[in-house]
């Protein structure tokens, strides 16, 4: 179904307006700066929502309702008339006419296109992935692990901890498998200690690499190795999954892990509608390799970026696929649209590095921040991650005081005092409007299979 904020006329090619595809972090950034100079913006997604990405984990482990990380795009963009909404799937990408096909046939074009489509999980060809693991990289993702979860909990403790329903599979060690490895192993504990299971179930964490957080410091991957083996999960390195079972992983080694649960945090690729652009360019992970001014080669009014591009940094490398990065460059290609607008010549993006960052669990975090990557762990980590993180809420939200005053609370809180499973936390409200809420479709029976935000 198509929804529009006003509704459009088909087919409209307004002279000056700009297209963005995504409404992520990237492309809300980027929708936002150019609606606040008055820019007619079409925004296109397939949600009525941005979703918060970097709390996704607390969402799928009962710490947040989703509602809370999801917020309406109308609420985002009401102070802005220039920016419209249409909520609908991106089926097509035309680079030459700069226009975006969408469910049903309809087209939309301008004089500037922005694909901001995101990216989806990448299974890497691993037979039973896409069928029987949960991904963690959508709103609607951790609501379905959530849901599941709590399924699997009620059964356990009614079936007893030899019926294994509790033991849980994370294949990935980067942040996502970190943080979702640490937060289900602080909620098994908190579920013995309100006595709602007699035993918590093994949380095993799988990675091809010889050290969990790969793109951090060796200081940080012993933290990381540490605190979650000590908080009971087991890391296990060296290790690749060869398949993914309703009932069980099977692992290279020969060896298999029984288990209902497989949350997949190894890797991902681009939105599958950057694959209907021909003659596109696209590099790893499927992505748009662009160019230094975030404009895609052969195609000087069409830029990529956020998780649908490989954006390059000053010594060549590609840039890390993170959140700072996905809103730093959505603002910098507005900026450039504006420049080139102006008659000044389009520049070179410049990434500002905040630094990396990833929760473990309660007092456990490990940041490395600053140019130099100088690495804090533990409460004064938990300082830096909330400092970024605010400052990517309030990039697109209105109420990052509200998040700040949540997450000290969290923060200072005792480990026994977890949020108990069946309690639903206090929201976080983004508007007055009753109609200002998300619309988040979750089915329940299964993982979500489907690519990309756009």
């Amino acid at each position: 179904m198509t929804a529009s904020t006003p509704a459009p006329g088909a087919d409209r090619d307004d002279t000056g307006r700009v297209v963005v595809l995504g409404g992520g972090l990237a492309g809300v950034a980027c929708a936002h700066k150019l609606g606040d100079e008055g820019i007619a913006v079409t925004l296109v997604d397939r949600n009525n929502y941005h979703q918060f990405q970097p709390l996704l984990y607390q969402v799928a482990t009962a710490q947040l309702p989703a509602e809370d990380i999801a917020r309406p795009h109308r609420t985002i963009f009401r102070e802005l008339p220039a920016v419209e909404i249409r909520t609908t799937q991106a089926t097509g990408i035309d680079l030459e006419h700069r226009t975006v096909t969408l469910a049903g046939g309809e087209q939309v074009s301008g004089a500037d296109l922005v694909i901001a489509a995101g990216a989806r999980p990448e299974y890497f060809g691993v037979p039973g992935a896409a069928e029987h693991a949960f991904p963690l990289y959508s709103v609607a993702d951790a609501e379905r692990l959530r849901l599941h979860l709590q399924d699997m909990v009620r059964a356990g403790s009614e079936a007893g901890a030899d019926a294994g329903l509790l033991d849980i599979v994370v294949v990935g060690g980067g942040p996502t498998g970190v943080e979702i490895s640490g937060a289900i192993t602080e909620l098994m504990a908190a579920l013995v200690a309100t006595g709602r299971i007699s035993t918590p179930g093994r949380i095993v964490l799988i990675d091809r690499g010889k050290t969990l957080l790969g793109g951090f410091s060796d200081k940080s991957h012993e933290y990381a190795h540490e605190k979650l083996s000590s908080d009971g999960a087991d890391p296990r390195l060296t290790t690749g999954v060869t398949a993914v079972h309703a009932d069980r992983v099977e692992l290279d080694d020969g060896t298999s892990i029984r288990t209902r649960t497989v949350i997949w945090g190894g890797g991902e690729s681009a939105a599958s509608v950057i694959g209907t652009a021909t003659g596109l360019k696209t590099g790893r992970g499927g992505r748009i390799d662009v160019l230094p001014d975030l404009s895609v080669e052969g195609h000087s009014h069409v830029y990529a970026v956020g998780d649908a591009a490989n954006i390059p940094a000053k010594d060549g490398a590609i840039l890390p696929q993170l959140g700072s990065v996905a809103q730093q460059a959505g603002l910098w290609a507005a900026e450039n649209i504006l420049r080139e607008r102006r008659g000044d010549k389009r520049e070179p993006f410049r990434y500002k590095d905040k630094g990396i960052m990833a929760m473990i669990g309660r007092n456990a975090a490990v940041a490395e921040v600053g140019r130099h990557r100088h690495q804090v762990e533990g409460p004064v980590a938990f300082a830096a991650w909330l400092g970024v993180h605010a400052m990517l809420l309030s990039g697109a939200h209105s109420k990052a005081d509200a998040f700040l005053s949540w997450a000290w609370d969290y923060f200072d809180r005792d480990h026994a005092a977890i949020v108990e499973w069946s309690d639903t936390p206090q929201r976080i409200v983004w508007g007055d409007d009753s109609a200002d809420v998300p619309h988040i479709t979750v089915d329940r029976p299964g993982p979500d299979t489907t690519a990309g935000r756009s």
